[in-house]
């Protein structure tokens, strides 16, 4: 019998669900709206439901091995996600007992989004191969997946690298979503390059295509657009993030010597108008012992199938484990994770 797994990727705004094969085929998928439910276990319910729907529909009843779960803060150690942005089922899920005991017991292993994407990106895309990696996903936020000797770095609670959280701008700089300021996601996501443009039509008084549009409402892709077109502001607005993000690369680059950092997320796929300003600055900032040696990747997963994928590339971890009877916990020796903030 071949075995599959199953991925999910839950969102703020929808999860999507797929089953794959071990070729890292998405054979069928599907989505419910996560936020249409305000109790978890109804939630869990309504996945359970649609899920055993799409397995049966493709006739894989008692051949799914192991599901992944890539969630907000979801935690490898624990399986639960703590302190969720943008979900509303409280301060700590324990999403995979929940949904291992919906499923009859199935293998379950949860990570965040970003770890998830990570994983699917050495078992199935640009990272095939390699040892040493840093996944850095460009969108709404800026997530990372670090990956060291072939192990997912996750630290001792389960919760480390969050490179979308490193200081860039000590002195007067943004407020982030995280609460503090400063950090690479208030100038690097698809929102920072918004906020940026926004800041830039504020400051800069000479003509641009940005300005024929409500100030409030620019988006990355209309930045991106315009630029495209030859704006001259717009350029600049990518060349101040690629800089931000080349130097940001130098001091990870010094932190763990990857292979390649590789980019996910409608950001990345900007192109040479966000590469060209990364890769000077890397090069600029860089520590010379360290020069040439990190490749600066694109993802080559599908966006339409990477959520899945991502989640599933866990779910054959989650398969090998129960087979070896290894529990995630004798990993390492996970801290308490934080209670929620008043």
């Amino acid at each position: 019998m071949k075995p599959y797994v199953v991925g999910i990727d839950i969102g703020g705004t929808n999860t999507v669900f797929g089953i794959v094969d071990a070729r890292g085929q998405v054979l069928a998928s599907d989505s419910i709206k996560t936020m249409k439910y305000v109790d978890f276990d109804d939630y869990v319910e309504e996945l359970h439901k649609e899920l055993s729907r799409l397995i049966k529909a493709n006739d894989m009843d008692d051949k799914i091995q192991g599901i992944g779960i890539g969630a907000p803060n979801g935690n490898y150690y624990t399986g639960e996600i703590v302190n969720p942005p943008n979900l509303p089922w409280g301060p700590r899920i324990p999403l995979a007992e929940k949904v291992s005991k919906a499923f009859g017991g199935i293998p379950v292993a949860v990570t965040n989004d970003a770890n998830a994407a990570a994983l699917g990106e050495m078992t199935y895309g640009a990272a095939r191969g390699m040892k040493d990696f840093i996944m850095i996903t460009l969108g709404t936020g800026v997530g990372s997946g670090i990956v060291i000797n072939g192990q997912l770095v996750y630290g001792s609670d389960g919760f480390a690298g969050e490179l979308g959280h490193v200081i860039v701008k000590r002195n007067n700089g943004r407020i982030c979503g995280c609460g503090r300021t400063g950090c690479l996601e208030a100038y690097c996501s698809a929102t920072g390059v918004a906020r940026t443009a926004r800041e830039f039509m504020e400051i800069r008084k000479e003509p641009s295509l940005l300005r024929d549009l409500p100030v409030e409402e620019i988006t990355s892709k209309d930045v991106y657009d315009a630029a495209v077109a030859g704006d001259k502001i717009s350029k600049e607005i990518f060349e101040y993030t690629g800089t931000i993000l080349g130097e940001a690369f130098a001091d990870m680059i010094a932190f763990s010597s990857p292979q390649a950092i590789i980019l996910f997320g409608g950001l990345a796929k900007s192109g040479d108008i966000l590469l060209k300003p990364i890769r000077e600055a890397l090069d600029k900032n860089v520590f010379p012992i360290f020069r040439g040696k990190t490749k600066i990747l694109l993802s080559e997963l599908k966006e339409s199938d990477a959520a899945v994928l991502g989640a599933s590339a866990l779910g054959w971890e989650a398969k090998y484990r129960y087979e070896a009877k290894v529990p995630v916990a004798e990993e390492a020796d996970p801290q308490p994770a934080p209670e929620a903030k008043a």
